[in-house]
C-alpha cells in the first residue's frame, strides 16, 4: 500500500502542484496588482509569496492569514499573517482562486496539449480516486472538494489531482502532528531525511535562526537530531510519519484498486512533460533548497 500510495503522489505532484510555478498563474496575478515571479529554479518561474497564500488559500474563501497558516502547516504563522493581510488588499478570494484555475489549466494545456494520451481514462480514475473521501480535519481538501469541477477532461484532470495532492497533505500534517512536532520541526527533519543540508529547503518557510536553534534543540533532546544530521532513530521516526501519511491515502488507493498503477503511470508522463517545460522543478524540494541558501 505504501509503495502505490507514494507512488502516485509522487506523479500527481508535477501535474497539480505547476499551479504554484505556471508563468500563467503568474501573470494573472500581476494583473491583479501581485508582484511577479521573484525569480527561477533552475529555469523554472519561483512563487510570489503573497499571491501564493491567497492563491492556494482561496479555496477554503475570504479567510484570514492565521487560517491560512493553519492549514497550511508548516510555515512561520506571523509572517504568513502579515503576507496576507496585505494580500486581500489586492483582491478576493474568489477573483484570485479563477485567476488560479485558469493560470493552471493553461499552462497544462500549452504543455500537454488539449487532449493528451490517455485524458478521458485519467479523468475517470481521479474521479474515483475522489469519490468516497471524507473532508474531516481536510481544510485544504474540503475547499477544493467544494468547487465546482470542469467540463473540460483536462481542466477536471487538473482540479481533481489537486484535490488528491491536499487531501495529501492535509493527512501529513495531522501524522506530524500527532507525533508531538511543530512546524519548524517538521522542515528540519524533512530536508535532512530528502539529503537535504540543514536549514535549506525549509528557508523558504520562513523560519528565523532563533527559531531553528529551538526546533533542533528540542529534536537533539529526543534523540532524532545530532550535529545536525539525522540519527538512525530520528531516521525511522520521520519515514514512520510518512509510513502514517500513506495510511491516510488508504481510501484513495483502495478506491482505484488494480488502476492505481495506470493512474500513477499516465500522470507519471504528464508530469515529466511538465518538468521538461520547465513547468515544475526538475528535483522538486532540492531545486529550492539551492535557491533558497
Amino acid at each position: 500500500m505504501t509503495r502505490r500510495a507514494r507512488g502516485l503522489a509522487a506523479a500527481i505532484e508535477p501535474v497539480a502542484g505547476q499551479v504554484y510555478f505556471s508563468p500563467e498563474c503568474h501573470a494573472n496575478y500581476e494583473a491583479l496588482g501581485f508582484g511577479p515571479s521573484p525569480g527561477d529554479f533552475n529555469g523554472v518561474a519561483g512563487p510570489e509569496m503573497e499571491s501564493y497564500f491567497c492563491s492556494r488559500g482561496s479555496v477554503m474563501g475570504q479567510v484570514p492569514g492565521s487560517v491560512i497558516a493553519a492549514a497550511f502547516g508548516v510555515f512561520n504563522h506571523a509572517m504568513v499573517e502579515r503576507i496576507v493581510e496585505r494580500g486581500w488588499a489586492k483582491t478576493d478570494a474568489p477573483t484570485i482562486c479563477q485567476a488560479r484555475d485558469d493560470g493552471a489549466v493553461a499552462q497544462l494545456r500549452r504543455v500537454l496539449g488539449d487532449r493528451p494520451d490517455g485524458v478521458d481514462e485519467a479523468r475517470t480514475l481521479l474521479a474515483r480516486a475522489n469519490a468516497d473521501l471524507e473532508p474531516y480535519g481536510k481544510p485544504l481538501y474540503a475547499g477544493l472538494a467544494a468547487l465546482d469541477r470542469f467540463d473540460d477532461p483536462l481542466a477536471d484532470c487538473w482540479r481533481l489531482a489537486d484535490r488528491l495532492r491536499e487531501y495529501r497533505g492535509d493527512a501529513h500534517i495531522a501524522a506530524w502532528t500527532s507525533a508531538e512536532l511543530d512546524a519548524c520541526q517538521i522542515g528540519v527533519l524533512s530536508e535532512l531525511y530528502w539529503g537535504l543540508p540543514a536549514r535549506s529547503y525549509s528557508r523558504t518557510r520562513m523560519w528565523s535562526d532563533e527559531q531553528y536553534d529551538a526546533a533542533e534543540a528540542v529534536l537533539e533532546a529526543r534523540g532524532l537530531l545530532a550535529d545536525h544530521q539525522l540519527t538512525d532513530d530520528g531516521r525511522a521516526f520521520r519515514e514512520e510519519i510518512e509510513v502514517v501519511t500513506d495510511r491516510g491515502c488508504r481510501p484513495i488507493v483502495e478506491a482505484l484498486g488494480n488502476d492505481v498503477d495506470a493512474l500513477t503511470s499516465i500522470l507519471g508522463r504528464w508530469g515529466a512533460s511538465v518538468r521538461d517545460a520547465r513547468g515544475y522543478p526538475a528535483s522538486g524540494p532540492h531545486d529550492l533548497a539551492d535557491a533558497a541558501t
